[in-house]
């Protein structure tokens, strides 16, 4: 097919999922379902909940399409489309009313706050440079005693979060599912509910649980526009986790009511493949389903100047489908950024190799994925919460750590035979790895401390939580840390809080005052990272001429930044990770350092100096030196 057929194919394809066009003067509705479909119908409500139908309009088929034009002024109605499977909005609502059930028509554009048309993606000029911080928008202000707007869209306008991430220091976040899912009843917001929000209904209108008024259309999207304004104006970007590998269930999904069985994955015997381990697993490969992700990325880029994108269990994804998002996003902006989950959590109807899995990235240039090898490696197992690793003094996790300090590159000093999970590297480029130590999912680091090192004191549990961090801003991937880390965060010891209510999610920000020291660890390890170009490379051979590692004992991983990498302006730099509970001797290069991070303190400007040859390392710390 040639290039002009391609973009012609593209153009008609996009045109697939434009449900609605509305004008002041008619309506047109279009919907994707089966030809051999008995009656399709329109209906048009008042309301977005509730109330009998305006009028029922018998929709008719041409050019592939279930088709309906009515006249007149429908702005502020609502629609649904019904094949007999049940009423939805269709696949493709742009606009819904309260709990997502029926489709709005607005004017898309009468939702831009004041200054939208100025607002602008931020230009990221390597991957590396970015710092993303994983955030839920009820853990991150629900208890902030200050928060006007708990628990919504808006508590990232205010004032106290803008402060807050600037004084920390990271660049982007990484927002969790924000779209409009099932679990959270819109109609009883004044009742506690909880959840992640990996159960999806409508892809591509906000969630109005987090709106100050789910019952109007506009407002949940004007609101998330008045985030994303407010954090470009700080300098931090806007990832969406996004969630394409299942919907909250079958029967009740947009996919199945409009096209039963299109979008899902099924066994030889005509049963439902589960992937996604949520009950079913969508089809990627299908040609609509495809068109369906890449304009509904297209959608959140354009409306809403998403800088990035994490994908929801990668792994249930085809290569080919990966790739054509990315194709798709360079012709807009090249340096929006994707990564995802290398993995599924079962097995896929397609084989492994035919999918966005870790061992397949690359396959695909230009995304990124967890790597669970320097995650594990520093915390243990995710099999067993009881298990430790490197910072519980576990042995032989030091290559798994060096393998993530370097991106998961191909690395002459990292012995990939001794590696957890991978035998092979499965990065082209660090860029490709997220580096991070916990997430949302799984415990995080606190808990996964105190569960694998019973007995724990605090201030071993500080000492191994800096040293974890010190790990992953000091690698060559691209840094990623679970919201609330600076604060010492735990979840009372709940592996998988994806429903727990607020007093196990939520961030206790009184934890400022009565840790300070943690928070100006990670607001200093940041700058360190964001302050020296060594540390972020963004290239493998780059990484394999300036990062070498140095012979150190057991439970001690130390490696050496060196001739000004990156154009550092410090011309070699050391950093020696000891996670024994001894002080520890490593032997580095002759001349004058400089002491920048030490015994749990970092400052740039310096500690102090000390002499090449040998040097002593306090138990559970980082020590980090340059010379000039």
């Amino acid at each position: 097919m040639g290039l002009i057929a391609v973009l012609m194919t593209t153009m008609m394809m996009a045109q697939q999922f434009n449900e609605v066009e509305y004008t002041p003067e008619k309506t047109l509705f279009s919907l994707f379902a089966p030809e051999n479909a008995k009656k399709v119908k329109l209906r048009l409500y008042r309301d977005g909940l509730g109330g009998k139908a305006l009028c029922t309009i018998k929709m008719n088929y041409q050019d592939g399409r279930w088709r309906a034009e009515v006249k007149g002024n429908l702005k502020g109605k609502f629609y649904t489309f019904d094949m007999g499977h049940g009423e939805c909005p269709g696949v493709f609502a742009k606009a819904v009313g309260v709990n997502g059930k029926r489709g709005a028509i607005i004017t898309l554009s009468e939702t831009n706050p004041t200054g939208w048309e100025q607002d602008k993606r931020l230009i990221t000029k390597s991957p590396a440079d970015l710092v993303v911080y994983e955030l839920h928008h009820r853990d991150f202000s629900i208890a902030r005693p200050e928060a006007q707007y708990k628990g919504k869209f808006l508590a990232l306008t205010e004032p106290w979060a803008i402060q807050h991430l600037k004084t920390l220091g990271i660049n982007a976040i990484h927002i969790l599912p924000s779209y409009d899912y099932g679990s959270v009843d819109e109609t009883r917001l004044d009742e506690p509910q909880y959840n992640w929000g990996y159960d999806p209904v409508n892809y591509n209108v906000p969630e109005g649980g987090y709106s100050t008024d789910p019952y109007q259309p506009e407002v949940r999207i004007r609101e998330f526009k008045q985030m994303v304004q407010a954090l470009h104006k700080a300098g931090i970007r806007v990832i969406l986790d996004v969630v394409y590998n299942h919907t909250y269930d079958i029967d009740h999904s947009n996919f199945q009511r409009t096209y039963p069985d299109y979008y899902y994955r099924k066994t030889a015997d005509g049963k439902y493949r589960n992937g996604s381990g949520c009950g079913n697993e969508t089809a990627s490969e299908q040609t609509m389903m495809r068109q369906f992700m890449i304009e509904s990325v297209r959608h959140w880029i354009n409306e809403y100047h998403i800088d990035g994108f994490r994908f929801d269990l990668m792994g249930v994804h085809d290569i080919q489908t990966m790739n054509a998002i990315r194709q798709t996003v360079d012709e807009i902006d090249p340096s929006i950024f994707i990564y995802g989950e290398g993995w599924s959590a079962g097995a896929c109807a397609l084989p492994n190799d035919q999918l966005g899995m870790k061992a397949n990235i690359p396959q695909m240039p230009g995304i990124a994925a967890f790597s669970d090898e320097i995650r594990d490696a520093l915390r243990g197992p995710f099999s067993d919460d009881t298990k430790g690793g490197f910072l519980a003094g576990v042995p032989d996790c030091e290559e798994s750590l060096k393998y993530g300090i370097v991106g998961g590159i191909q690395h002459p000093q990292v012995n990939m035979a001794k590696v957890n999970y991978s035998k092979a590297p499965w990065t082209l480029e660090p860029t490709q790895m997220m580096s991070y130590v916990s997430c949302h999912d799984d415990m995080c680091l606190v808990d996964r401390l105190k569960a694998s090192i019973p007995g724990i004191q605090m201030d071993e549990l500080i000492r191994l939580d800096l040293l974890a961090q010190t790990a992953v801003f000091t690698s060559q991937g691209v840094p990623f840390m679970l919201s609330g880390e600076e604060l010492l965060r735990d979840k009372k010891g709940v592996h998988n809080s994806f429903e727990s209510p607020d007093s196990i999610n939520h961030l206790d920000w009184q934890n400022l005052q009565r840790y300070p020291q943690v928070m100006e660890y990670y607001k200093n390890l940041i700058a360190l990272r964001q302050h020296h170009p060594a540390f972020r490379l963004g290239n493998a051979d780059l990484v394999r001429k300036h990062l070498s590692f140095l012979k150190a004992p057991k439970q001690v991983v130390a490696f050496r930044l060196k001739n000004y990498a990156g154009r550092d302006d410090w011309r070699n730099i050391i950093v020696i990770l000891n996670a024994s509970k001894q002080q520890q001797t490593v032997r580095i290069p002759k001349g004058t350092y400089t002491e920048v991070c030490c015994d749990g303190v970092i400052n740039e400007q310096g500690l102090g100096t000390i002499a090449g040859g040998p040097v002593v390392v306090s138990p559970q710390s980082a020590l980090i030196l340059h010379d000039e």
